[in-house]
């Protein structure tokens, strides 16, 4: 073939080959921009929520992770594409991307399940920053949360590090309100009704404590006489307040009820035993010897 022949099989191949590679060249860079731009808005249209700084953390790390995953998906497309238009046979290359793909999929198949469990929690706003939760088997304070791992804190101080992939069940103590239920042990002797405005007293003294009052978001809720204990009946009652302030106000009205108790003369009791010392058949007890400590 002649210089003439392969100037116009050049010019063949840029005028076919060559314009859709260009064309090609031109969608992935609108398609990169638009997974940009769409990547930061489609978080906050999913999640309804904008005027939350926990929020925007959110939104940040669900955002950089769709549009990591939508620039590879694009690259990947636009390279298969243009190595088609070149010539290059793709079969055998997607074919050992696919085994490449499956090797490292076995190898971090871990990693995979933390980051996508990691994704989902973010997305549907199970736990953020500052909740109290129950994970794993762990319990304590959300000091970060990211795509991998979950870190708490406890009450002793004790940090946990869990990974997102070992989460199945969430319990959050302090997702938009949280209760403090109350089991209050009175004896047999007191009239209920009494107890029962006794515990509203103090409930409407708290809530008008300047310290406390901003912490209750209602009333307490008298459930009733939920049970006869052994030495006690039961009254159960919950008190509603903003987030992760259940526990100060709980302690605060228990010690205020203690003291208002005390002042009603109601008793809180100590268990009872009561002792059978059996009978014959003649009906005679075996006599019960009481010896004073000391004697």
């Amino acid at each position: 073939m002649d210089i003439q022949g392969y100037l116009q099989k050049g010019v063949n191949w840029l005028l076919t080959s060559g314009v859709h590679i260009i064309f090609v060249l031109i969608l992935t860079v609108i398609a990169l921009r638009a997974a940009k731009t769409l990547s930061t808005r489609l978080i906050p249209v999913v999640v309804r929520q904008k005027e939350d700084p926990e929020f925007q953390k959110r939104t940040q790390t669900l955002g950089s992770i769709v549009r990591y995953v939508l620039i590879i998906a694009i690259i990947i497309v636009a390279a298969m594409t243009m190595l088609k238009e070149l010539g290059v046979e793709i079969a055998p290359v997607l074919a050992a991307a696919g085994i490449v793909g499956l090797a490292v999929g076995f190898g971090a198949q871990s990693l995979v399940k933390d980051v996508i469990s990691g994704f989902f929690i973010l997305l549907e706003d199970q736990i953020r920053v500052g909740d109290v939760v129950q994970i794993a088997n762990k319990g304590g304070l959300v000091e970060k949360i990211n795509l991998k791992t979950t870190i708490l804190r406890d009450l002793a101080g004790n940090v946990h590090y869990v990974p997102n992939g070992h989460i199945d069940v969430v319990t959050n103590m302090t997702k938009d309100f949280s209760r403090y239920v109350f089991d209050i042990g009175v004896a047999y002797r007191e009239d209920i009704d009494e107890v029962i405005e006794v515990i509203k007293e103090v409930d409407e003294e708290l809530r008008k404590d300047p310290d406390y009052k901003d912490d209750i978001i209602e009333p307490i809720e008298i459930l009733g006489l939920d049970q006869f204990a052994n030495s006690s009946i039961i009254i159960k009652a919950r008190t509603t307040t903003v987030p992760i302030k259940q526990w100060r106000v709980g302690r605060e009205f228990n010690r205020r009820l203690k003291k208002k108790f005390d002042e009603k003369n109601i008793e809180i009791p100590f268990p009872h035993v009561t002792l059978y010392m059996g009978q014959d058949k003649q009906g005679q007890s075996p006599p019960l010897r009481i010896v004073k400590e000391g004697q």
